[in-house]
């Protein structure tokens, strides 16, 4: 449930913060249901004194990165990426770890690889959706996480931008897919590209309709 317009997206990194937690970082995903390219994970810590005293005007409007443009996007990207005080770290589950462990598991291990590379080891995690077991840390999980954390907000930002400034690049490599355009997701576009071309080395194998010949279902 999305929260109302001014409610307090600190609220529950405050009450970690006023119960002794030091570092909490939140954690997102960004391109599990493409059928091709990676996910993207990014863990993002904001300083305590950010979360104690509200962000800069700056920032205002920082959102799941679903509800932004792709203009808003970098916009935002860009600020959290030279906010002081702050750090991240990216993480990416490639095909072909998606395809030999699953998309769930693939992104839970990119999940912790991303925590893992964080310069000061997190205290407590927020999670976007349902617990990670793959995640040694303590953790509160939030359904529709992005739109109630600020700190989840903009780890979807941050990977979102960095995957589609990725898929921009496969598809200068693999033009006749339109990458660019759909990112990957299945769009009518992708799907009549890949039953005239066939997949590429960036497709998800085990995914459907990958898992059979694309031509003989198109």
């Amino acid at each position: 449930m999305k929260p109302p317009a001014g409610s307090d997206r600190f609220e529950h990194e405050r009450a970690l913060l006023e119960r002794g937690i030091q570092v909490l970082a939140g954690v997102d995903e960004v391109g599990r249901g493409p059928l091709a390219g990676p996910v993207v994970v990014v863990a993002f810590v904001f300083a305590a004194r950010w979360i104690r005293g509200g962000l800069p005007a700056d920032l205002a409007g920082l959102n799941d990165s679903k509800q932004l443009t792709p203009h808003q996007r970098e916009q935002f990207a860009a600020r959290l990426e030279s906010l002081p005080e702050t750090v991240f770290a990216l993480a990416r589950a490639e095909p072909a770890e998606i395809d030999a462990l699953n998309i769930l598991r693939a992104t839970h291990a990119a999940m912790a690889r991303a925590v893992a590379q964080l310069p000061v080891p997190p205290d407590h995690l927020l999670v976007d959706g349902l617990p990670v077991t793959a995640l040694r840390q303590p953790q509160t999980a939030l359904v529709k996480g992005d739109s109630l954390s600020y700190s989840i907000a903009a780890a979807s930002v941050l990977a979102k931008v960095a995957r589609d400034r990725l898929m921009d690049e496969y598809d200068r490599q693999y033009p006749q897919y339109g990458f660019g355009r759909h990112k990957g997701y299945p769009t009518r576009e992708h799907l009549a590209a890949l039953a005239e071309h066939g997949p590429c080395p960036i497709h998800r194998r085990s995914f459907a309709p990958l898992r059979a010949e694309p031509r003989e279902l198109f």
